[in-house]
């Protein structure tokens, strides 16, 4: 083997290295420097802190038209399912008051309210708050979404993140996501080495 021919040996290894290499910086670019810093001519500000504010704005927009609307939340706590979830607690709250509140607060009419009375007004006042329920919670949302701008929430939110903490949120969720990167980026690199070779070869 001569010396020529070993170092071509070393090519994909090299070339796999250097994809790799790019890879990693390209990423950690995302992030770093977390202030603008001059380097040769050359403005470098990490791509999230520089950006921090139009991402929170986009983000907000995706949250508060997409993802998460009004409409979405009056269906999923005035849908009949999620009421008739409430009506047991509100019965015992019912139950409650009549049988005890009520002989507190008025003990001449509770002397006269037995148990059938009782079971019989808990029936009348369960009817109505089925009814009543999934209107007063259409109300609820409404108010809601005049008083409580979800999308300003969101952008506030990430306006404020610190680089740091930002960094690692993301980190934490795509993390595998990076490592798989970085090692496609280091296996193709390889094979780009592999072609050199060959494609050497083929012209010697």
């Amino acid at each position: 083997m001569t010396k020529l021919a070993w170092w071509l040996y070393t090519i994909p290894f090299i070339s796999a290295f250097i994809h790799w290499l790019t890879i990693w910086m390209a990423l950690k670019l995302l992030f770093h420097p977390r202030q603008p810093k001059k380097f040769l001519g050359l403005t470098l500000h990490g791509v999230f802190p520089k950006r921090q504010q139009q991402i929170a704005e986009s983000l907000g927009r995706i949250v508060g038209q997409e993802l998460l609307s009004y409409e979405d939340i009056e269906q999923t706590i005035a849908n009949p399912a999620n009421v008739q979830k409430m009506l047991p607690l509100a019965e015992e709250h019912i139950d409650h008051f009549l049988r005890n509140k009520l002989k507190e607060s008025m003990p001449m009419i509770a002397m006269f309210v037995g148990d059938k009375t009782i079971n019989q007004l808990k029936a009348v006042f369960m009817k109505e708050l089925e009814e009543l329920f999934p209107i007063i919670m259409k109300s609820y949302v409404a108010n809601l979404k005049n008083d409580l701008d979800l999308e300003k929430i969101v952008v506030d939110k990430i306006a404020n993140f610190s680089s740091d903490r930002l960094e690692t949120m993301l980190n934490q969720i795509l993390t595998k996501e990076f490592r798989f990167v970085e090692i496609i980026g280091a296996i193709l690199g390889f094979l780009i080495g592999i072609v050199q070779i060959l494609l050497t070869f083929m012209m010697r």
